[in-house]
């Protein structure tokens, strides 16, 4: 299949082994690994940072099959899930990393191209997180509000 925004078919990247099970020498306490979750969560991290740092010091190598769900959805449960989700927030910071850039360098037309990719990657995915209740019916991408909205 090709990708989005080029004329790339290349493969994906690495991919996880099959498992059903945890890996015999990770830590495996759910308890201790949901009070983990919540005091990193407490700490300001996002998912994929609690994922890594669980991965790096704490001896937990995929939170899903030690927990049977994934780290967004405890955070769900546990009522400490962002306001907006986080692959929506991490496009939306890359656009405005973008717009700053574009601000000091007018001329750069490639950027401003991926400028536009992006945003419409955030239009299509807030399309998708409107259907499905995670975002606000009423909650739209603006660009002049960007910047409130992420910080």
């Amino acid at each position: 299949m090709a990708r989005m925004h080029s004329g790339g078919k290349g493969k994906s990247g690495s991919t996880k082994p099959d498992s059903k099970a945890p890996p015999s020498w990770s830590n495996s306490d759910k308890k201790e690994v949901e009070n983990l979750i919540s005091e990193l969560a407490n700490e300001g991290n996002t998912s994929a940072m609690i994922g890594t740092i669980l991965r790096d010091k704490y001896g937990v190598p995929n939170v899903r099959l030690v927990m049977g769900e994934r780290i967004s959805q405890i955070l769900e449960r546990q009522e400490r899930a962002p306001e907006i989700p986080e692959d929506l927030m991490s496009l939306m910071r890359r656009a405005l990393r973008l717009i700053d850039h574009l601000s000091s360098n007018k001329k750069d037309l490639h950027n401003r191209r991926q400028l536009e990719l992006c945003e419409s990657k955030i239009r299509r995915l807030s399309r998708y997180y409107k259907e499905e209740n995670k975002l606000s019916s009423d909650w739209t991408y603006k660009r002049d509000q960007l910047r409130l909205m992420v910080e």
